[in-house]
This record gives structure tokens, sequence and C-alpha cells, in this order.
């Protein structure tokens, strides 16, 4: 067993980001294996029969397969911003985004095999959390005030994701204080620093140190 916790993730996947993000915000270090989604390592597999990332493998053996709860973790072990305080909002806007969001976010991404509806129609049934964030961004520059917080973190990379199938679009929406709060995210140190790239991981290569 690795001294370090073991992250398995997959560059690109909005959940991996999250954890991720929260990771390096924390700084706390793991060992990364960078996983391709469609040959998953065995040694993930084992100990994750979901066989989903983000996957984060302790040194004393538990096992954290939901990125929700992998930033909890995160923030259980070292929370210089003091981000705790703000762990029950963002459980309520995690359960709007991965449970009701997402779904719609999916289909408007690959609408050709979702054809019950348009794309554009798709696209539509996720404006409510657009229009829900662009709200509460009208007074403050982040979700809960004037800094970033985990809450930022938890929902950004989907919001991304969705603004990134149609840029143009999503830049046309009447949603300003949004469409800011995702520029600014993108621009930022932290989500840059999350997404280098890596090699698929494979048994016995170098470890990869991430958030070091």
């Amino acid at each position: 067993m690795s001294k370090l916790p073991i992250l398995y993730s997959f560059r690109r996947c909005p959940y991996a980001m999250r954890a991720r993000l929260a990771l390096y915000a924390s700084g706390i270090t793991c060992e990364l294996r960078e996983v391709v989604l469609r040959d998953k390592p065995d040694e993930m597999l084992e100990i994750s029969p979901k066989a989903t990332v983000p996957v984060l493998h302790l040194q004393d053996g538990k096992v954290i397969d939901e990125s929700r709860d992998i930033m909890i973790w995160v923030l259980e072990q070292n929370d210089p911003k003091d981000w705790s305080k703000h762990v029950e909002q963002m459980k309520e806007l995690v359960k709007i985004n991965d449970f009701e969001f997402k779904q719609h976010l999916d289909k408007y991404k690959y609408s050709s095999r979702n054809p019950e509806l348009s794309k554009e129609q798709h696209r539509e049934n996720g404006g409510f959390l657009l229009n829900l964030l662009n709200e509460k961004l009208k007074q403050n520059k982040f979700l809960a005030g004037n800094d970033q917080t985990i809450i930022d973190l938890s929902v950004f990379p989907f919001i991304r994701q969705f603004a990134f199938v149609d840029k143009d679009y999503f830049d046309l929406l009447p949603y300003p204080h949004l469409q800011k709060w995702l520029e600014w995210h993108l621009e930022c140190d932290l989500f840059k620093s999350i997404m280098t790239k890596y090699p698929k991981w494979i048994p016995g290569q170098e470890t990869v140190l991430f958030a070091d």
C-alpha cells in the first residue's frame, strides 16, 4: 500500500475535477493514477466495483468513491481556508447538481443518444440551475460571499461542461454574473494546476505526486 492516499482520476471528468480541486486547495498530497475510462485498471475495480472516478484509496485501506465525500474528507484533514462551515450548503447544492442538473447536462451533451427531446429542449431543461446560480451571484462574486469556497468548487466543473457544449450560445445567455464567475474559475491558478495532462497509469510506473 502506498504511503500516500491514492487518487484514481480522469482529467476531463467533472466529478474527478471536483475532487482534485478540493485536494489541491487544501494542500493534501496524494499519488495520482490517471485512468482511461474504456480500460479501467483492475486495481481500481477491485476496491470500487462501481467503476467510476474519482476513487480515493486511503493509507488505512478505506475507500472513498463519491466525489462529494472526498471533498468532505479533505476538509476534515486540512482546512486552511476555513471552508468546513460551508459544507452543509455545499451538500444542498451538490444534491441539486448531481441528481437533477446532471441528467439534463448529459442529455444535452449527448443529445443524439437521447432523441426523446431535441438538443435545445435538453439544454433548456438544465437552465434552472444556471438561473439559480446567477441569482446567487448577483450580490457577491462567489456563491458564499466575496471569496471562493468549497461550494464554488463543487459545481464549477459541471457548469464548465455545460458551457462548452456550445460556448457561443452560453455566452449569449442572460446570466452575466454566472458567466463572469465561470470565466474567473477558468482563469484561476487552482483550476490550471489541476488540469495537467498525465499518461494512463500502469502498474509499476514511477509514482506521480499530485498537489505536492
